[in-house]
C-alpha cells in the first residue's frame, strides 16, 4: 500500500484533519530528545497547533537508542496520524511538526550539530524517569551510572540524554552561541529542578568553567497528561483503511491532554497557549496533584490488576472491588496530602480519572505501566506515603500498590510463572529476593534499596509491618481478593 506523505497528503479523504501550515517553510526551533509515542501525542500536538503562528519551531525528534521511529517517518516526511477515541468514538488528525528525525547512536555527531545550531532555541526531553541516570530517592545524579562514566570519558560521543545535553552546550559555549532552553516533559516532581540539578552536577564533573555556563540554563518545570497507551496492529490497520494509504507509526490517545509550563525561555518559545497550554508562575501544586493522583492510581492498578489477571487498564477497573479501591485511595489518603489550588474543582479532577481509567477504547496495557517501577514509587507513592505517614494517617491502599510492586518486581506471578519485568534494578531485585517466600524476608531485603526507599522508610518499623501485613494477604489469598476486599471502603 502507498504510503502517508507529504505527496499523498492532499489525497485523503476530507474528513481527516491535517496541517493548516506550509511545511515547506517549517524550520527545526526544537530539539526533542526521546521521540516515543507520548512526545508524539502530546507535545508535538500542541506544536502542531500554533505552527501555522510562526514556523520556525518545528521538531526534530532524536531516537535515543532504536531506529524504529526514524525508520517509520522518515519514508512519511515525519507525518503521522494521531487517533483519539473514547467510548463515544475516534477522530484522526494528521501531525506535521516533527520535520526531522535523528538516531543518536547512528550518529551522534549529526544530533550534537543539530543541537548547537543557533535555530534550536528549545531542547526538550521525555526520557522517562531513568533516563536522568539520578537517584530518583535523592533526584541527584548517580555519578556510578554506565552512561555517566562513559558520557564523561567520550564527550564527542555520549550516550546518555545528560551527556549529549552538555556536550551540545559545551559546543555552543565555545562558539559564543546562547544556551537553549531545557525542557523536561516526564513524570518528575519538579522535573526542571531535576534535570538542572543532575545537568549542572554533570557539568562540573567535565569542567567548572563549563559548569558556569551552564548554570545560566533555563529548566522551566512542568506538569503532562495525556494516556497514551501502545499502538497495536490492529490500530495501524484500522487507520490504514480510514486514510487509504499506510501509516507505520501512528499514535493513538485520549481525548482528555493538559500541559502546565513554567514561563522561562529567554529565546522565545511557541504559542503553545494557542493550543490550550497553561503558563503559570510555578508548576509544583499541579505536578503533585497529577503524579499523586494519577500516577500513584495508575501504578497501584496497573500492579494490582495485573497480578489479578488484567491486561488493559479498563480491564483492571472492572475487577470487582479495584474502582472502590481506587476511589479511596484518591480520596481519602492522596487528596489530604494535595497543595491547595485556588478555583481547581478536585472532586470534578478525581471524577474525570475515574472516567479516563474506565475508557475502553484505550488498550493501555497494565505492563507497560508497571516498567520501571523503581524508578516510578518514589514519586507516585512512598512522597504521599511519607506525608500520611507524618500526619499520622492512615495508608493502607498506598501500601497495599506497594506490595503489590514487590510482588511483581521479584519476576513471579501468583502461579509461579515468570513476568517480563522491565526495570533498570530487575536484576539487583531477582538476585536479592531469590529463593525467598516468606513476606518478612522479602520486604527486608527489598527495603534495603535505599536508593528507591531512602533511609527513613527503609528503617521505619511502622511502614514495614504494614508493608508485611500486604504482602502477606497477597500471598495468602491472591490479587483479586485482596482487589473484592474494597468493595465495601475499609481502612
Amino acid at each position: 500500500m502507498t504510503r502517508l506523505s507529504n505527496g499523498t497528503l492532499p489525497h485523503l479523504p476530507e474528513t481527516i484533519a491535517r496541517p493548516d501550515y506550509d511545511r515547506g517553510e517549517v524550520t527545526v526551533g526544537i530539539v526533542h530528545l526521546g521521540i516515543g509515542a507520548f512526545h508524539r501525542a502530546h507535545q508535538a500536538v500542541f506544536t502542531d497547533e500554533v505552527l501555522a503562528r510562526d514556523p520556525s519551531w518545528g521538531i526534530c525528534g532524536v531516537s535515543l537508542r532504536s531506529a524504529d521511529t526514524r525508520d517509520a517517518l522518515q519514508p512519511q516526511d515525519g507525518l503521522y496520524t494521531l487517533k483519539v477515541q473514547d467510548g463515544l468514538g475516534e477522530t484522526l488528525r494528521i501531525i506535521g511538526s516533527v520535520v526531522e528525525t535523528l538516531v543518536a547512536p547512528e550518529d551522534p555527531q549529526a544530533v550534537l550539530v543539530r543541537m548547537a545550531d543557533p535555530a534550536t532555541r528549545i531542547v526538550s526531553l521525555t526520557v522517562t524517569e531513568k533516563g536522568y541516570c539520578h537517584n530518583p530517592a535523592t533526584g541527584a545524579l548517580d555519578d556510578t551510572h554506565p552512561d555517566v562514566l562513559h558520557d564523561l570519558q567520550n564527550p564527542g560521543k555520549p550516550r546518555s540524554a545528560i551527556g549529549f545535553i552538555v556536550e551540545a552546550l559545551a559546543l555552543r559555549q565555545a562558539a559564543g552561541i546562547e544556551a537553549f532552553t531545557l525542557l523536561s516533559c516526564d513524570n518528575l516532581p519538579s522535573n526542571g529542578d531535576v534535570l538542572k540539578r543532575v545537568v549542572s552536577r554533570f557539568a562540573d564533573l567535565r569542567d567548572p568553567g563549563l559548569a558556569a555556563f551552564v548554570a545560566g540554563v533555563a529548566c522551566p518545570s512542568t506538569m503532562i497528561d495525556r494516556i497514551v497507551p501502545a499502538t497495536a496492529e490492529s490500530d495501524r490497520a484500522a487507520i490504514a483503511v480510514a486514510l487509504g494509504v499506510e501509516d507505520a507509526w501512528p499514535v493513538v490517545t485520549e481525548p482528555f491532554r493538559q500541559w502546565v509550563i513554567e514561563d522561562d525561555f529567554p529565546l522565545g518559545r511557541p504559542q503553545w497557549e494557542a493550543a490550550g497550554a497553561v503558563f503559570v508562575p510555578e508548576v509544583s501544586a499541579f505536578e503533585t496533584m497529577k503524579l499523586r493522583l494519577l500516577n500513584g492510581s495508575h501504578s497501584t492498578l496497573a500492579y494490582l490488576g495485573y497480578l489479578a489477571g488484567a491486561e488493559t487498564v479498563a480491564q483492571a477497573m472492572a475487577l470487582p472491588g479495584m474502582q472502590p479501591l481506587i476511589e479511596g485511595l484518591m480520596r481519602d489518603e492522596v487528596s489530604p496530602t494535595l497543595p491547595a489550588l485556588a478555583g481547581f474543582d478536585l472532586p470534578a479532577y478525581r471524577d474525570a480519572l475515574i472516567a479516563r481509567f474506565n475508557n475502553p477504547s484505550l488498550r493501555h496495557r497494565t505492563w507497560q505501566i508497571a516498567m520501571d517501577g523503581s524508578q516510578k514509587l518514589p514519586q507516585r507513592l512512598l512522597a504521599t506515603i511519607r506525608d500520611r505517614m507524618r500526619a499520622g494517617a492512615s495508608y493502607d491502599r498506598l501500601v497495599l500498590g506497594v506490595a503489590a510492586w514487590m510482588v511483581y518486581a521479584r519476576g513471579l506471578d501468583e502461579a509461579r510463572q515468570a513476568i517480563d519485568v522491565r526495570d533498570p534494578l530487575a536484576g539487583r531485585i531477582a538476585a536479592m529476593t531469590q529463593g525467598l517466600y516468606d513476606p518478612e524476608e522479602i520486604v527486608a531485603a527489598l527495603l534495603s534499596l535505599t536508593d528507591v526507599f531512602g533511609g527513613d522508610l527503609s528503617g521505619d518499623a511502622g511502614f514495614k509491618a504494614k508493608l508485611v501485613d500486604a504482602l502477606s494477604r497477597l500471598f495468602s489469598t491472591g490479587a483479586m481478593a485482596e482487589i473484592s476486599a474494597w468493595r465495601e471502603a475499609r481502612g
